[in-house]
């Protein structure tokens, strides 16, 4: 990601912009062909005098008008029919989506290995028991191939976003001075048209350069797919605390561990994810300021991207490295999920009993029943089925062999499993 967002190749892109525009412009004959040729061929040879594109680049504000002056001396007479009818911000923006471009193929390669990691967790793990939490506590019980199929099926919908915005993101600006073509006279649209072609891009149904809803939107898209990411370790880590202890980063040596503890293993994947995160969404703010453009050509908005979308991208593909070394090596332990299961003594399960109740005595009387029984096995340090057995109303109505079988945490995983099928099946 730093190789296709690296000032080299942002270069290199409106030097290829400049190069289809001259094609392009030849091709209708509004620049001769042999114009065309000569500054194809010199951009092919071109070495940049960076020391002197920086100095005129800080000086200007803008590295075109410096790039296209060096292109057009080396490239003689030809040099005069360089960037024609074109204006910076057209080559610019131009370039930023030939990155962009490169920029989503790689984040949706990695989100569907880390979807591949995560198929591989819910697969195996679909029926294996453990405490679903809610409020930090425990609540009902769940599997671990159901929470790991749940962070999957947001990533499936960001695949989903990341191919739907190519069409609104993935198109050429070319529109000069102001937006409306004018230097090219009734040529103006035929030539972005071609670019448009030249450069395998969608073409404009009207000047975008001022309207800045594409870049973002792709910005926002990538603060999601670190926010679910974010998601999946904060869950992570809080399961990795010593009192829980049902997951694991994978194990390689001295990875997460401590200057001076050495019994410590910190999950240092979570912590990079939850960071980044952090800062793309700081980008994703950036990214709705700099659409406050002012009238044709932006005064600064237009500056806050350069900074936004390259790091947004950059953070975006180091999480999903991170998430995806994480999950594909995730160390799941079965034995330590049902312990935490078997911590309440039945509590986890008070849901099922109720419900068993509900139909024949109301639920709001067998909600209060069992809301009772819950505090007498609390402050008895005792089970919920042998509080349950010691309630008359409610051995009129359970036998001791039901009593137990709703109070095992196995038997209430509702249609968890079915679920994972459907999220594992629909691709």
């Amino acid at each position: 990601m730093r190789k296709i967002f690296n000032f080299q190749n942002y270069l290199q892109s409106c030097i290829n912009t400049e190069v289809a525009l001259a094609k392009v412009q030849a091709s209708l004959e509004i620049i001769p062909d042999s114009a065309a040729k000569s500054i194809a061929n010199t951009a092919e040879n071109y070495i940049p005098d960076l020391e002197k594109l920086q100095k005129n680049t800080t000086l200007i504000g803008y590295p075109i008008l410096p790039l296209v002056e060096q292109l057009a001396k080396q490239a003689g007479d030809a040099g005069h029919y360089l960037h024609w009818g074109a204006t910076t911000q057209d080559i610019m923006d131009t370039a930023t989506v030939l990155q962009i471009r490169s920029g989503i193929e790689l984040i949706e390669s990695q989100v569907k290995k880390t979807i591949t990691a995560l198929l591989s967790l819910a697969k195996r793990y679909r029926d294996i028991p453990m405490a679903g939490r809610t409020h930090l506590q425990q609540a009902i019980p769940i599997t671990f191939g159901y929470k790991a199929a749940v962070w999957l099926s947001s990533l499936d919908r960001h695949l989903d976003r990341l191919s739907q915005l190519r069409s609104r993101v993935l198109v050429v600006q070319f529109s000069g001075a102001a937006g409306t073509l004018a230097s090219l006279g009734t040529k103006g649209l035929a030539v972005q048209h071609a670019l448009a072609e030249a450069l395998d891009l969608e073409v404009p149904t009207i000047t975008w350069h001022s309207c800045r809803d594409g870049f973002a939107e792709t910005v926002q898209t990538l603060a999601l797919i670190c926010a679910s990411l974010a998601k999946i370790a904060v869950d992570v880590s809080v399961m990795m605390t010593t009192e829980i202890a049902e997951v694991a980063e994978p194990f390689t040596q001295h990875r997460g561990s401590s200057s001076t503890m050495p019994q410590k293993r910190n999950p240092i994947s979570c912590e990079l994810i939850s960071a980044s995160s952090k800062m793309v969404r700081e980008h994703a703010g950036l990214m709705i300021d700099a659409m406050a453009v002012d009238f044709e050509r932006a005064t600064g908005p237009w500056h806050l991207e350069w900074q936004a979308i390259p790091e947004s991208f950059a953070l975006t593909s180091g999480s999903l490295s991170q998430a995806n070394f994480m999950l594909t090596g995730l160390e799941v332990y079965p034995d330590k999920m049902k312990r935490n299961l078997d911590l309440s003594r039945g509590l986890i399960c008070a849901e099922a009993v109720m419900m068993t109740l509900a139909p024949i005595i109301g639920r709001q009387t067998a909600h209060d029943l069992v809301y009772d029984a819950c505090r007498q096995a609390v402050n008895s340090n005792n089970s919920l089925a042998n509080i349950l057995k010691e309630i008359p109303q409610i051995r009129k109505i359970l036998t001791d062999k039901k009593i137990k079988d709703l109070t095992n945490p196995a038997n209430y995983l509702g249609s968890a499993p079915e679920m994972v099928d459907k999220v594992v099946n629909n691709r």
